[in-house]
């Protein structure tokens, strides 16, 4: 044992005989013997020790223990000293699989640093950690810095800057999720003394919106944002979650940009010290009159196998401008005008007063940039029908970019196994990788499609569906769905809370899974989703391809209309 922690033991007996608490400290004034269940309760700011050289705990199961600082719980974790566990003295927590070391109380002088020492267990794998943080006695968590990384069964000591006063409690979480093993000692708490730093708001993102869109997420970056720093609306705080000291979130509501005009943004973050930030403008726009323009995607192999998902087609090349030319479509111009699997959808929409475009194959997918003249800027709604090539990561970027400044996104999928063009990928690992394999925001819509198959019609549409504007907008109530092998999805309201399931399976409750179709939000635009590319199949295309009727059926057509002027906030 080293000489500090023999001198930390002496003392902590001291403590004990005297006072009868279970405190460790650093502190030369005398020690407060007021002692309460789940509370450390000191005079003056000290730092906190937790060296495991106390307490005993055998095996892996979820226990509480009783340890020098307090109590704690130990989960898939244990109490080491043989040779093979890493520690600064005698004894060291040992934790397995997802385990946990958690405190069961609060050390009530904030946390300015943080640090702890780990190492591999013995001979075991490398793994992974991460440090957590509460300061409303255990009711929520926030994750501090990164996760660590454990590889090598010497001691290493990795710190962490909280910076929050009050009471604080802590929770290390194992997760690799693996049966290597990695111990943990000299858990160190450094009080925090000092005032909270003014915040500085560098950018707001998005920075515009359409007057009447719908509730959007707003993300703040900057500088010395702390847990209880408040994005503010013309100075009023809106529901703000702490990411990191150099990011924030908040939703606003819809009623927020109602009409057209500007807001002042600022960071609020209460004393002692801090204060508020300058202004950031957000600019509440004109809703664009007239035509709304559509672009479907060629560029992605849906053409490959037996696909068509193309508009217009001629000899199998779906070219920018559909032809006859869309001037010459009437109301009563059949879907037959043009040759494609999905030719009845862009002469629907051509009837209802917009426009449609093909980005063909060769066609840079860009966002923002203005000398390629199918840039997604130029657009209201991008449809991509069961897609074959994966996105590169320029693709991604421009496409969550065009959605969170406004842009509809229609995403169709197939099911799994469905590689048409035989590279590896299929439409749902595709449209995953886009969601989880970005550098804009991971899962920024709140749903994965599953690796699923299933065929059937289904009624299962959502019961809070009547003034929904995809289940019952202008062009009518949906009430049937129809899926000739096609995928479901999981929804995760956590990642983004405006998701919302539209139709389930026939047998399913109305949760988060088991969804065939559904919508969401991500900054100021909309996504709408469907895993299954038959219901949009109007049965023509290139020759030699086996197509089906079924446009026409059930509730299809009304559904994707609706949903194409949703994403168009035509309605």
């Amino acid at each position: 044992m080293n000489l500090f922690k023999r001198l930390t033991a002496v003392f902590m007996l001291l403590v004990v005989f005297s006072c009868q608490k279970e405190t460790l400290t650093e502190s030369s004034a005398p020690q407060d013997c007021t002692s309460g269940h789940g509370s450390l309760k000191l005079l003056n700011s000290s730092t906190l020790i937790e060296d495991f050289e106390t307490g005993t705990k055998a095996s892996y199961a979820a226990a509480d223990v009783v340890l020098s600082t307090g109590t704690w719980n130990l989960n898939e974790a244990l109490i080491g000293n043989t040779a093979s566990d890493a520690k600064a003295g005698t004894q060291s927590a040992r934790v397995r699989n997802s385990g946990k070391l958690t405190m069961k109380f609060d050390y009530t002088f904030g946390a300015g640093t943080v640090s702890v020492k780990h190492a591999r267990y013995g001979t075991d794998a490398s793994g992974t950690w991460q440090l957590w943080y509460s300061t409303d006695g255990g009711l929520t968590y926030l994750q501090s810095g990164s996760t660590i990384s454990t590889t090598t069964a010497t001691i290493q000591t990795a710190t962490f800057t909280i910076n929050v006063s009050g009471n604080v409690r802590l929770d290390i979480r194992k997760t690799d999720g693996g049966t290597n093993r990695i111990n943990f000692d000299d858990i160190t708490i450094g009080a925090y003394s000092g005032n909270n730093a003014a915040p500085i708001l560098n950018s707001i993102s998005p920075a515009s919106a359409s007057a009447g869109g719908a509730a959007f997420t707003l993300t703040a970056t900057g500088t010395n944002f702390i847990n209880g720093s408040a994005i503010q609306w013309n100075g009023v705080a809106l529901t703000t979650t702490f990411v990191s000291s150099t990011s924030l979130t908040a939703s606003v509501p819809a009623a927020n940009i109602a009409s057209v005009g500007t807001a002042s943004v600022t960071v609020f973050t209460p004393a002692p010290g801090g204060g508020t930030s300058s202004a950031k403008t957000f600019t509440i726009n004109t809703v664009a009159a007239g035509p709304k323009k559509f672009l479907f995607d060629a560029t992605k192999a849906e053409q490959a196998g037996n696909a068509d998902w193309v508009i217009d087609e001629n000899s199998n090349v779906a070219v920018r401008f559909p032809t006859p030319a869309q001037s010459g479509i009437t109301f009563t111009t059949s879907e037959t005008f043009w040759t494609g699997a999905i030719s009845a959808w862009g002469v629907t929409l051509v009837k209802a007063g917009h426009s449609v475009e093909t980005l063909p194959v060769g066609t840079a997918l860009t966002y923002g940039n203005a000398s390629n003249a199918q840039d997604l800027s130029n657009y209201h709604v991008f449809v991509v029908d069961e897609l074959n090539k994966v996105f590169t990561a320029a693709e991604k970027t421009a496409i969550l970019t065009f959605v969170q400044n406004g842009g509809g996104l229609l995403m169709i999928a197939d099911h799994t196994i469905s590689d048409r063009n035989n590279d590896g990928w299929d439409s749902p690992e595709i449209w995953n990788d886009l969601m989880t394999n970005n550098t804009v925001q991971n899962n920024p819509f709140g749903f994965s499609i599953d690796l699923t198959n299933i065929t059937q019609v289904t009624s299962n549409v959502w019961t809070g569906s009547s003034t929904n504007p995809i289940l019952n907008g202008s062009q009518g109530g949906v009430s049937q769905l129809e899926f000739n092998n096609g995928a479901t999805l999981t929804l995760n309201p956590a990642a983004n809370p405006n998701v919302q399931g539209l139709i389930w399976k026939s047998t399913a409750t109305q949760n988060n899974s088991n969804v065939m179709c559904a919508s969401s939000t991500f900054g100021t635009g909309r996504v709408f989703v469907v895993t299954d590319s038959s219901p949009m199949d109007d049965g023509t295309g290139a020759a030699g391809n086996n197509l089906f009727v079924s446009w026409p059926l059930y509730s299809h057509a009304k559904l994707f209309m609706n949903a194409s002027l949703w994403l168009a906030k035509v309605q």
